[in-house]
């Protein structure tokens, strides 16, 4: 018959959230919102994005949380502990407790700022096409309004790639320290 102690252990659910939480910065990062900006409308693209992104970013800011608590740590008696003590361990700063804070500080950032910013931004530059009469990517001239909105759209966009750019770099840093512990 099977050991099935493993199911007590944090390992496998550390495991399962890493692997969850890499392949979808991922695929979100790299190939859904590219494959989809390709092939949707504007505003099909943009309503997707609107219902995916609070979702990414909960899962996103939700699964740093999960390996902080599954921490598994050494099988000696000389290692940190397990889960939450093991994560903030003085010998885990670097390795474990900077990166999984990097990931859920970034996270947290654009699920609770740069999101919902975004957001609304979009949509203001919806009101502002009707006042205006034409789309926010239409040809020059566009309204001074329309291009403040441009502006701090590409400016608030940009930031939220790059904090999740950040996180992306401290997830797979993460995968370093944590494949380093399998020799």
């Amino acid at each position: 018959m099977p050991d099935l102690s493993i199911f007590k252990s944090p390992a496998p659910y550390h495991i399962i959230a890493y692997g969850t939480l890499l392949g979808t910065e991922f695929f979100q990062t790299f190939v859904g919102g590219i494959v989809s900006y390709q092939a949707l409308p504007r505003p099909q693209f943009s309503q997707l994005q609107q219902k995916l992104f609070p979702v990414y970013f909960g899962l996103q800011t939700t699964l740093p949380a999960i390996l902080a608590l599954t921490y598994p740590g050494s099988r000696t008696s000389l290692g940190p502990s397990s889960g939450i003590s093991g994560t903030f361990a003085d010998v885990n700063r670097w390795t474990v407790l900077a990166p999984i804070a990097t990931i859920f500080v970034t996270s947290a950032v654009n699920m609770l700022y740069c999101g919902p910013e975004t957001t609304r931004i979009m949509r203001k530059r919806k009101v502002q096409e009707t006042r205006d009469g034409k789309k926010y990517h239409d040809p020059a001239p566009q309204s001074t309004e329309m291009q403040q909105l441009n502006k701090a759209f590409a400016w608030m966009h940009g930031a939220s790639s790059l904090v999740n750019l950040v996180g992306y770099i401290a997830t797979i840093w993460y995968g370093f320290s944590l494949a380093e512990r399998i020799s």
